[in-house]
Parts: structure tokens; C-alpha cells; sequence
């Protein structure tokens, strides 16, 4: 393969699963950031400095 050919291979797969990888990846933040009870468990989280055990 020359370096051409892989230039080309390697845009196409960026350009069809790269992409969709992505937004995939996206999705699943923004899935895992908005589900239920999320506000309450960080909440919790930061709360955690400031306590006295």
C-alpha cells in the first residue's frame, strides 16, 4: 500500500466509523450524565470534603 491508499483508507473509516463511534460514545455520556438519581449520588460525592467523621 502506498502512502496515499492508506491516507484515503484510514479518512473513509474516519469518516463512517470514526463518526459513528463517536456519537455513540457521546450519546452514552450524555445517557449517564442525565439518568435518574444521578443528582442525588453527586451530590453525595461532593459533599464527601466536608464531613466530619
Amino acid at each position: 500500500m502506498e502512502g496515499t491508499e492508506i491516507y484515503t483508507a484510514m479518512r473513509h473509516f474516519a469518516d463512517s466509523w470514526g463518526m459513528l463511534g463517536m456519537a455513540l460514545f457521546f450519546l452514552g455520556v450524555v445517557l449517564f450524565v442525565f439518568r435518574p438519581g444521578a443528582k442525588k449520588l453527586a451530590d453525595e460525592a461532593a459533599s464527601i470534603p466536608l464531613r466530619e467523621d
